[in-house]
């Protein structure tokens, strides 16, 4: 337990790493503390139901679709692409470039 924290730890969540959606959307709680529509989550759990159940093209081709769709986020589109390339994965696709990046 953190002594540096203003609130209980029970009232709290993480708003940061990779669980933090999941863990909200599972208490049904915003990050401010707010509930989450019921009709927000049953949509939500019935697309995550529609995607769970899609045949899969392979771990590598997810794997770099998150690299593409999380890297745009934090990376530059000239070292996302340099980063791809040499961990072996394709370059970015023109697509993608003008999706994450604006580009035409």
């Amino acid at each position: 337990m953190s002594t540096d924290s203003q609130t209980p730890s029970t009232e709290t969540s993480s708003t940061t790493g990779a669980d933090a959606i999941d863990e909200a959307i599972a208490r049904g709680i915003d990050f401010d503390g707010s509930p989450i529509p019921q009709v927000k989550l049953d949509l939500y759990h019935q697309v995550m139901g529609l995607e769970a159940g899609r045949q899969r093209s392979g771990v590598s081709n997810t794997m770099r679709s998150r690299i593409v769709r999380i890297g745009a986020k934090h990376i530059s589109q000239a070292e996302l692409n340099q980063l791809l390339v040499a961990a072996d994965f394709a370059p970015l696709k023109e697509k993608e470039i003008a999706f994450f990046y604006g580009g035409k």
